[in-house]
């Protein structure tokens, strides 16, 4: 029998708030719809209010996605307790988003460390190779990981330009989403299904045909669109960034530290411990907290190993990560209604949602599963809805893996591919976002990237549907 052990504030709290301790989880299926509204809020947020109002988001951004939290927390714990708002809220954080935060930090601390020395010149053929490098790379370093590694040299590589958000949009397509979609490592959601038991290498196994052609077409669509560009608007008379005289690396050590990163995260999959902490009812295990305390770290190492000269001439700050530290905490809290209503399939309030993933016979509609778990991927957070979809299939890994293996790869290709259709798909995609607005790149509005994302990928996804998921 497994012994667990426990911190002594954890087995103290829960006597003196025993509600919280039983607060991990609730039934789904007794929420009215409404309360999904303060997640619908925080989406309309971030879609509308950097048009109507700019300046009032830009320094504001925070107390409003507080305010969307603070929207649902409050009548939820007036409802249902002060100890099921609790323990959902300490669920929330200490078993996603600190997580989640953690790793993203670690890859764009160590990746905004390494700067690529020269002055590479933003022709059609150099986009390409950049981007289709950053696709190989995301399935190996995480789709955040390769962003923040490549993201500053294009656009410096672009940066005499006159027309160049393209080449931003498509860079989120393909190497802050599609590039991961090969190995656990690349994709939270993939990540997610490792622990429950998917091999390490089901995915690339699977799903190897579908990652080709989604990215090999999107590829070819930028090399035609961006030598459309080139031909017709040319190149600034002068390049504001000058030429040097060979291309490198400085701050080389941190792909010590990347490799270093991606140690901790394999580590924590294949690492079985008996022994776990419980924090008011969330049980936080020893491989899962060595990696967070691991990545904390060499975070820190990172910043403190790194040239202040690398990051001034990365034009690293904080800012790209503080506000997505800042939404997806918003995101996150108001998300739990949301999931907790798919979760209680279909007796739940979203239950014809659930039920369409099944056809008459009861078998699994792969099809279906992929559009079910993309559509809301889009726009939920895609390593959860990853889950509802996985415990929806039946959850059973061996079972996924071989009998219903078409299923699983529907459900895997539609987390990660479709994560790129908003600017909330992936974290990764408002990195991105931000970093190319600091450097003067005037990026789409939120309606206005999905204008991008309905026009160029929703017919690939249609193709990929007939060729792959029927």
């Amino acid at each position: 029998m497994k012994k667990t052990l426990r911190l002594a504030a954890a087995a103290v709290l829960p006597m003196l708030f025993p509600a919280l301790a039983r607060a991990a989880d609730f039934d789904g299926a007794v929420l009215s719809p409404l309360w999904g509204v303060p997640f619908a809020g925080i989406l309309l947020s971030i879609a509308l209010l950097p048009l109507l109002a700019p300046s009032f988001w830009h320094h504001h951004y925070g107390k409003i996605s507080a305010a969307w939290a603070l929207a649902f927390l409050l009548p939820f714990a007036a409802i249902y307790g002060a100890g099921l708002a609790g323990g959902q809220l300490v669920h929330a954080l200490v078993a996603e988003y600190i997580p989640f935060i953690i790793l993203l930090t670690a890859l764009f601390t160590v990746a905004g460390g390494i700067h690529i020395r020269g002055n590479l010149h933003g022709a059609p053929g150099l986009n390409t190779a950049i981007l289709a490098i950053g696709a190989v790379l995301a399935s190996f370093m995480g789709t955040t990981g390769a962003s923040m590694l490549l993201i500053r040299p294009l656009i410096r590589a672009n940066d005499n330009r006159l027309h160049k958000v393209h080449v931003i949009v498509f860079f989120i397509f393909i190497v802050s989403n599609a590039g991961g979609s090969l190995t656990p490592l690349g994709d939270p959601p993939l990540f997610l299904g490792f622990l429950k038991g998917v091999s390490f290498f089901w995915t690339v196994q699977n799903i190897l045909p579908e990652t080709l052609f989604i990215v090999g077409v999107l590829l070819a669509l930028f090399y035609a669109i961006d030598r459309h560009y080139y031909r017709k608007e040319g190149v600034l008379p002068v390049d504001p960034t000058p030429d040097t005289p060979r291309i490198g690396f400085d701050g080389a050590a941190n792909f010590w530290l990347l490799g270093g990163v991606v140690v901790l995260v394999l580590l924590s999959g294949f690492w079985k411990s008996p022994v776990s902490f419980d924090v008011f009812g969330t049980p936080v295990g020893l491989p899962g907290l060595v990696r967070d305390v691991g990545l904390l770290l060499i975070a820190l190492v990172s910043y403190k190993l790194t040239a202040p000269k690398v990051h001034a001439d990365n034009q690293f700050e904080w800012g790209p990560m503080a506000e997505v530290a800042k939404l997806f905490a918003g995101i996150f809290l108001t998300i739990i209604p949301v999931i907790a209503m798919l979760k209680a399939g279909t007796q739940g309030p979203f239950g014809a949602i659930v039920s369409a993933v099944t056809r008459a016979d009861g078998q699994p509609d792969p099809a279906m599963y992929f559009w079910a778990t993309g559509v809301l991927s889009s726009f939920l957070d895609n390593a959860p809805t990853y889950l509802v979809f996985f415990n929806t299939a039946g959850g059973d890994p061996a079972a996924l893996m071989t009998t219903y293996a078409s299923t699983l790869a529907a459900i895997s290709a539609g987390a990660v591919f479709m994560g790129a259709n908003s600017y909330i798909g992936n974290a990764p995609n408002l990195m991105v976002k931000a970093i190319a607005e600091s450097r003067g790149v005037r990026m789409p509005s939120f309606f206005g990237y999905m204008a991008w994302s309905v026009a160029i990928l929703i017919p690939l996804f249609v193709i990929s549907t007939f060729l792959f998921f029927r």
